[in-house]
């Protein structure tokens, strides 16, 4: 009997043909490509015969009969799998450097810089006065030179990207020296001694993962050794009983058996921001060649930043994989911009979002958290939101156990718990990110952008 139902179902199931010729599929091939529309269709009337035959004719699988129904539900499907998927959103985490998220907001000067040179042709590497090609990176390169001292500066796609590049062109085919409690791994597994191997260079390990004194890299340099390289612990600290070389000392060393010391800073920091190393002073203690990311302290886009001595950022870009790691036109515009905002006679101020938003006073948090809770119970009564104290992140890495104090909104809503209404705000249009504590979603004002405030008020209000 169950067969005999099951085929009965079957036939009341539209054929594919039938809906294709509806007027629901003829507007979505107006709207995808065809070929797209044609299967979705054929994909979800599959599903049903699919779920049909399983049933056997039981309970719980009776089939779509009008193809105009059918015919929608790809076009839901078909909405649903090509929506963007890089969408403005809101920070509530507190994590001002939140990898999920895209890491550093940039400052209104880099978006209006990307805007302009997005919206046609732009002098990239034609030089205006004689029309010669030139660097592509020249103006951010003395930007960069004139921040830190540095002789020569380039830019590529990332940090890990820098490293790696770095790494090729001063020692492949050699060995470079490092320190046992600076084999880091950041996001993504990417662990130094895989990126070793992939530069193709040796690693030589010198000391105990939390104890290293100078006389181990004296002790290791050997003819082969091409690099001593220090690896800055941005996402971790080593406590208690601890020693590393001082840069000064590598430095010196390096100078003594005439081998280029290597700084990989990590954040990267062109202004104060303890305890983190600032570029400057890296180059001022001699680190003939310097990386950090583009995208974390510096606040800017998405990049990997190269510093040094001339002769060895010239070394690095006439190494065949730099090409492969260039940055676009729009980085280029976006980390100049940035770059100028430093650049100023009273710095970046609150014009770089990341700085502004790393020296909120606790005070003004406080303030800010009363105003959005209020905000929040007059928007959606139907939340309780109370403020409570909590801590901020930097994030990416950055400042690993550095808290930030700050003052936290609650949310709490009797009918859904803490992980169901975390997953609408984070379904919501724009999508709200929050965090759980306490087995309550709490809100930090200070990642917060201008206009975040309504954007978190429309959504709760929906929600409720």
């Amino acid at each position: 009997m169950g067969a005999v139902d099951s085929n009965a179902r079957l036939r009341q199931l539209p054929s594919i043909d039938r809906v294709l010729k509806t007027e629901a599929a003829r507007a979505l091939r107006a709207k995808w490509l065809p070929r797209l529309v044609d299967d979705e269709v054929r994909a979800l009337v599959d599903e049903w015969r699919a779920r049909l035959r399983e049933s056997g004719g039981g309970e719980g699988a009776e089939p779509p009969r009008d193809p105009e129904a059918i015919a929608a539900s790809a076009g839901e499907r078909l909405a649903l799998r090509f929506a963007p998927g890089v969408v403005r959103c809101v920070n509530a985490t507190g994590v001002v450097l939140h990898t999920g998220l895209g890491r550093a907001p940039l400052p209104r000067a880099a978006v209006d810089a990307i805007a302009r040179e997005a919206s046609g042709y732009c002098v990239v590497s034609v030089d205006r006065e004689e029309g010669q090609r030139i660097r592509r990176e020249s103006t951010l390169a003395r930007l960069l030179c004139a921040l830190t001292g540095a002789e020569g500066a380039t830019i590529v796609n990332n940090n890990a990207a820098a490293t790696l590049l770095a790494l090729h062109t001063m020692a492949s085919g050699r060995e470079a020296l490092i320190s046992r409690g600076q084999l880091v791994e950041i996001g993504g597994s990417f662990r130094m001694p895989d990126v070793f191997a992939a530069a193709g260079v040796k690693l030589k390990e010198v000391g105990t993962t939390n104890r290293t004194h100078l006389a181990d890299y004296a002790r290791a340099v050997g003819p082969e050794t091409a690099l001593l390289l220090r690896v800055h612990p941005s996402n971790f600290r080593v406590v208690g009983f601890t020693h590393d070389v001082p840069l000064r000392e590598l430095v010196a060393l390096g100078r003594e058996h005439n081998i280029p010391v290597m700084d990989d800073l990590g954040a990267g920091a062109l202004v104060p921001i303890p305890p983190e190393p600032e570029l400057a002073e890296s180059v001022r203690l001699g680190a003939d060649l310097l990386c950090c990311s583009g995208d974390k302290l510096i606040g800017g886009p998405q990049a990997g930043v190269l510093l040094g001595r001339a002769a060895i950022i010239d070394r690095v870009r006439r190494d065949p994989m730099f090409r492969a790691l260039r940055v676009d036109k729009l980085t280029l515009a976006a980390m100049e911009a940035t770059l100028r905002l430093f650049v100023r006679a009273e710095g970046p101020g609150d014009d770089l979002p990341t700085l502004r938003m790393l020296r909120i006073p606790p005070a003004a948090l406080r303030r800010r958290a009363v105003a959005l809770a209020r905000g929040i119970r007059r928007a959606a009564p139907a939340f309780a939101a109370d403020v409570v104290p909590g801590a901020s992140q930097v994030g990416s890495g950055s400042l690993p156990g550095e808290d930030l104090p700050t003052t936290l909104v609650a949310l709490v809503r009797p009918d859904l718990s803490a992980a169901q209404l975390a997953r609408r705000l984070r379904l919501a249009d724009p999508p709200v990110y929050a965090r759980i504590v306490d087995d309550r979603v709490c809100l930090d004002p200070r990642t917060l952008l201008p206009g975040d405030d309504r954007r978190l008020f429309r959504v709760l209000e929906g929600i409720a």
